[in-house]
């Protein structure tokens, strides 16, 4: 149960007259446009922190009808808002969940970061940033929501997946879905999305992660000790095939965060930050929108 310093509950503006509803039903916002550059409507995020109420565990996007169904069977609370409104972007929704499971820590504070540079500071504090940019295809600034949990934790298994079938159960399981397609923009591809779940046990957690986009830098990467997740990234499309690779080797790191990054201001960003950027596209070979894996 929440003790007052926990999100209880979320909401969205996308009208003025939706703003004084919420400010006067408690809500506190962000006050970040997330349509910031599309010069389309003001979409606010809002939050409340109550007393007594059940904490925010786990936040997930939506950017097409597939995406859903899984949310809703796994009885994600659907803010029934789309944060794209009044532009050309993908139809974004926002979904919460109050959870149970030992990877179900509870959220205390959000922010919104609209600008690259804002960033590795926030992964460097031990923000988690979730996958989906909010302005997706709307043609604004890159948009991303952030989080920060009751205690440290980290990420301890990660997985991918092809399509839709199994998302109720990763979600029942305590698994988050990095909200970005890793075929994006790629012809013929399927949807493919990257999963973690994360646990605020340091001893089982993850040190680091790596990219094979041929075969010879499968041989290498399997011989420094790596695991290969078993779905080809490139699924379904004319690329090269493309793997993730994780160990849990070593002691000297323990990943709390991995990003998918597409926007290419981040590239550069990140990488004289000190995160740690694996330098390999995973749309290797084919017409996708270029993205790279990072983690920290």
């Amino acid at each position: 149960m929440s003790n007052g310093d926990h999100i209880t509950k979320l909401n969205v503006s996308t009208t003025e007259d939706e703003e004084q509803i919420l400010r006067a039903n408690g809500y506190q916002f962000i006050n970040t446009d997330l349509n910031a550059g599309t010069g389309k409507n003001r979409v606010f995020l809002w939050y409340k922190k109550e007393c007594g109420m059940n904490a925010v565990t786990r936040i997930q996007f939506s950017f097409n009808n597939a995406m859903k169904s899984g949310l809703d069977d796994a009885a994600y609370e659907l803010v029934d808002k789309n944060l794209n409104v009044g532009t050309p972007g993908d139809p974004i929704y926002l979904w919460y969940f109050y959870g149970s499971t030992e990877s179900d820590i509870p959220i205390v504070d959000i922010k919104v970061s609209k600008d690259a540079e804002e960033e590795p500071a926030f992964l460097h504090d031990g923000w988690e940033r979730l996958g989906c940019d909010l302005n997706r295809n709307a043609g604004g600034n890159y948009i991303y929501l952030w989080v920060k949990r009751e205690k440290p934790s980290y990420i301890c298994e990660i997985i991918a997946t092809v399509d839709f079938n199994s998302d109720k159960h990763m979600f029942e399981q305590g698994f988050t879905r990095v909200d970005e397609d890793t075929n994006r923009g790629a012809v013929g591809g399927k949807k493919v999305f990257l999963w973690y779940r994360r646990l605020a046990d340091m001893s089982r957690t993850l040190t680091a992660l790596n990219v094979s986009t041929n075969s010879h830098e499968e041989t290498l990467t399997g011989k420094e000790g790596f695991e290969k997740l078993d779905v080809n990234l490139n699924e379904g499309t004319s690329g090269k095939p493309v793997y993730a690779w994780y160990t849990n080797k070593g002691c000297e790191a323990q990943i709390k965060n991995m990003v998918l990054l597409i926007n290419p201001a981040a590239w550069t960003t990140y990488q004289k930050a000190g995160v740690n950027f694996i330098d390999k596209n995973l749309n290797a070979g084919n017409s996708g929108k270029k993205m790279y894996l990072a983690y920290k």
